[in-house]
């Protein structure tokens, strides 16, 4: 039990400093009612092009999103390769050529499907 003691001290410090981080901040906080612009959606400066946030979306859009990610986890899975290609030789060659070409038929397939295609919905 006398291991856990650093443990259990650092504990009651943790619990004892974010109490007192909150019961600072409630006591210094400003209170003001929001009013006029400050309660509408933030979009960059850009007038909002709804008046609320609940709009449908084109699946289009999430489509894009989801070939994005695929491959930008490409890049996670060629950065390894590229640090120790010298130690893999012929085999981890052949591995990666394996793999691009996989993913090139992913890509060709989302560029033919249209799935690289993003319009807007107004167009």
């Amino acid at each position: 039990m006398k291991n856990y003691w650093y443990f259990f001290l650092f504990f009651l410090i943790s619990i004892v400093f974010s109490v007192g981080l909150l019961g600072f901040i409630a006591l210094i906080r400003y209170r003001r009612r929001p009013v006029g612009d400050k309660c509408e959606p933030y979009e960059c400066g850009v007038e909002p092009a709804t008046p609320t946030a609940r709009e449908s979306t084109s699946i289009r859009f999430y489509l894009l999103t989801l070939v994005f990610i695929v491959f930008e986890v490409e890049t996670f899975f060629l950065f390894p390769w590229a640090v120790v290609h010298d130690k893999l030789g012929l085999f981890g060659f052949v591995e990666v050529v394996i793999f691009l070409v996989i993913l090139l038929f992913g890509y060709v397939y989302a560029w033919r499907a249209g799935a690289l295609e993003f319009r807007r919905i107004d167009d």
